[in-house]
């Protein structure tokens, strides 16, 4: 599987828009783990990867806010911040959860596809 460093590039070349970039990111990360929702009880390594896939993403878009370039507003950075706080911790215990209940993957992708929308309506 593609890693969302490498996706976050390539997509890069396909958009002009990197709010849109961001948007096609967050819900490409939304449909893999739907997918793993959908399915159940299905393969765990799968979702896993799912998991992982979505938690790098987060984890790239952490480590951009926090770049002395990023002209996003301060407040609007902690906010990201916090998500991707939430999100990392929250897909590691999914990661680790001897249950594997794909219901917990709501949260996850509920948060992608709102951020995503954000974005998509920031821009327009």
């Amino acid at each position: 599987m593609q890693n969302p460093t490498q996706a976050y590039a390539r997509t890069a070349q396909a958009t002009g828009s990197p709010r849109e970039l961001e948007a096609q990111l967050l819900l490409r990360a939304a449909a893999k783990l739907q997918a793993i929702k959908d399915a159940g009880a299905g393969d765990h390594g799968d979702a896993l990867s799912a998991i992982r896939y979505n938690r790098r993403l987060w984890v790239v878009f952490a480590s951009s806010i926090g770049k002395p370039e990023n002209p996003l507003p301060r407040e609007i950075k902690l906010n990201v911040a916090n998500l991707a706080n939430f999100i990392i911790n929250h897909s590691m215990k999914l990661e680790t959860d001897s249950a594997r209940s794909p219901d917990r993957l709501g949260v996850l992708i509920n948060i992608n596809r709102e951020i995503a929308a954000g974005l998509r309506t920031q821009a327009a």
